[in-house]
């Protein structure tokens, strides 16, 4: 069958689509139907089955003879530890210190916040926790102290595991301090840590409420698994509200065993046994999904790298761990591809390495830019394929289905609809619109098995926030369109998308041109006030290594490409060039916030910030077009 009519399969029958998808599962007790919508619009999936999420992803490999073959690659460049870890040796570790946290007293619904690093612990944590049916919250190692104390409010954990330290290039995050000052804050306090010492850092423990992670599993008893009900929390996991407290997504454990296990054939194309890398971090919804969960649960090996695209110790390491890991399918943020192309945009580093094991490069986390994908098409000689999903879905809402049928790319769509979602491109008013108009990007209701049922404590704000602009539908926030042939385009976040003198343009559209200048790495454009035009858009270009050509040339060229390729009606006549783009740690650039300085308003830190000093480099630069007064 080919992706149309597995699609098809899904639309003329989503329960039984979604129940034989289901039989891929070990079940305690099978579910008797998919869908429960009693409770429409809030939606769930498997709801009267039982199931263990660690079970699966852990321990029925080991029963099914495949103890030997290797869960987890550790691989850090910055320690230069590499080490690797069998389906065996994982359950063990997990369930020795599932055992030492049940001990203690953490039993199935209880919370645990996990604060690590990318190591080899972090992904037993969270298995251990779903080992006994406790509901993990994994917060990004190095958050601020109040934006973990904030966490800790909401979620409510009974302890807290996390590390010394975290390590990036050059220094040492000190994780302790920044827990110790959250608990402090925070109204809630945990029943107890425990702290996973690293050699980098040692720390000290508060007596009588932090254990040393190894000292804490001495001696007790393994635990096994406890089975829970299809619809009981798997993880809450936050994502930045753009008001307000961070929202606590919800992930439902029978819906998420489904849906997971059933991407990484039909759209990472990879078999069991095969191995499968995911550069990002576990405090992401792409480290839950793709560097813990949906690998395991499937039977592959996943990397675990704690280290960066570029600097660790160079913009040739993703090669490097391509290669001497066999890695068949590599997930990562454009943003990665575009640091390693600025630092190496000929590829030279590239020409060290034998990457051939290689099939594909998926890519998601911001919209992929055609000159970054053509540049890896180029380079790495793989297909590369965008797809798109967000913290709220967990997988794919729209892919290249490579396992069921790989699609012609078109560049800049990260192609087709995953069967369980409906995509539609809707105005104002909720009307679908034509094929190529742009407007809102909604899923209609139910959406597919692994998607966020509802926020942690916050049903109502869960329906404000996704279920009432349009009716029937899950708002993404999203703003594309669909061409003729059902290719999705996803042109901007809602609020990207700019009023100039009337006319509705896509940011992102500018930004694929700018893109295609030779010597830009990487741009931004943002939509900042005007008096005349209501919005103007300004943009931001950072330049390749090497490139020491007279700015203002780049600027006036850049210029004169958008007014030939969108046209005079965008109105594009302002561009400065940065040395750098604000981020979030996980690579999306700071639009909203780089418009708020340039309209000089007031606005709230990032907690997510990768480092706060490039807001006032942004702010020198826009004084230098005359903005952020």
């Amino acid at each position: 069958m080919g992706y149309k009519e597995v699609y098809e399969a899904w639309q003329q029958d989503p329960d039984a689509f979604w129940m034989q998808a289901a039989e891929a599962i070990d079940w305690v007790e099978k579910p008797s139907k998919a869908l429960f919508d009693d409770n429409a619009p809030l939606y769930e999936w498997f709801k009267d089955a039982q199931v263990n999420t660690c079970y699966n992803a852990v321990d029925r490999h080991v029963e099914a003879g495949n103890g030997a073959r290797t869960a987890i690659i550790y691989d850090s460049p910055i320690t230069g530890i590499k080490q690797k870890i069998s389906y065996a040796q994982l359950r063990s570790r997990v369930a020795r210190l599932a055992g030492a946290l049940r001990a203690r007293g953490v039993e199935k619904g209880d919370r645990v916040i996990i604060y690590m690093p990318m190591v080899p612990e972090a992904l037993e944590a969270m298995l251990a926790c779903a080992r006994l049916g406790a509901v993990h919250s994994v917060v990004f190692g190095g958050f601020a102290a109040h934006e973990l104390a904030v966490r800790i409010d909401d979620c409510t954990p009974k302890a807290i595991i996390a590390a010394s330290c975290g390590l990036e290039p050059g220094r040492v995050v000190h994780y302790k301090p920044l827990l110790d000052g959250a608990i402090e804050q925070a109204e809630h306090k945990p029943e107890f840590c425990v702290i996973f010492q690293r050699e980098e850092e040692v720390a000290h423990l508060e007596e009588g409420r932090d254990h040393d992670w190894h000292a804490f599993q001495y001696g007790v008893q393994p635990a096994e698994c406890v089975p829970v009900e299809g619809d009981h929390p798997a993880y809450i996991l936050y994502t930045s509200g753009t008001t307000g407290a961070p929202k606590g997504v919800v992930r439902p454990t029978g819906g998420h065993l489904v849906a997971l296990n059933w991407t990484m054939k039909n759209i990472y194309n990879v078999d069991r046994g095969d191995v499968f890398w995911a550069a990002s971090d576990v405090g992401w919804v792409v480290g839950h999904s793709y560097i813990c969960y949906g690998p395991l649960i499937h039977g592959n090996t996943t990397v675990v790298f704690e280290g960066k695209p570029i600097g660790t110790p160079d913009a040739g390491t993703f090669w490097r761990v391509i290669e001497e890991h066999n890695v068949r399918s590599f997930f990562t943020a454009p943003t990665a591809l575009r640091a390693i192309k600025r630092e190496d945009p000929k590829g030279l580093l590239l020409r060290d390495y034998d990457i051939s094991c290689l099939r594909a490069l998926y890519l998601a986390g911001e919209r992929a830019d055609p000159d970054t994908i053509e540049w890896a098409q180029r380079e790495m000689g793989v297909p590369v394929y965008d797809h798109w999903w967000q913290t709220e879905t967990g997988w794919a809402i729209a892919g290249n289905p490579a396992g069921i049928e790989a699609l012609p790319v078109k560049i800049g769509s990260p192609t087709v609809a995953m069967p369980g979602y409906d995509v539609q491109i809707l105005d104002e008013g909720g009307h679908p619109m034509k094929p190529g108009e742009l407007g809102a990007i909604a899923v209609k209701l139910p959406l597919p098995p692994g998607t966020l049922p509802t926020l942690w404590n916050a049903e109502e704000r869960f329906r404000k926030s996704y279920l009432t602009t349009f009716p029937g539908y899950y708002e993404t926030g999203d703003a594309g369109m669909i061409d003729e042939d059902g290719y999705l385009y996803i042109m901007a976040r809602t609020d990207d998308v700019i009023n100039v003198a009337g006319h509705r343009l896509s940011t992102g559209a500018m930004e694929e041109v700018l893109a295609g200048h030779e010597d830009v790495a990487e741009c931004a454009v943002i939509g900042v006030s005007d008096a005349l035009k209501g919005q103007a858009p300004v943009g931001f270009l950072c330049l390749n290594s090497g490139v020491d050509r007279d700015e203002a040339e780049v600027v006036k060229e850049v210029v004169k490409r958008v007014r030939d390729q969108i046209g005079p009606v965008a109105a594009f006549k302002l561009a400065v060039v940065v040395d750098r783009l604000p981020k979030t740690r996980s690579g999306k650039i700071l639009r909203g916030i780089m418009v708020k300085i340039a309209d000089g308003q007031d606005y709230k830190m990032p907690a997510t910030i990768d480092d706060p000093a490039i807001l006032d480099e942004i702010k020198v630069a826009l004084q230098r077009l005359g903005m952020a007064k």
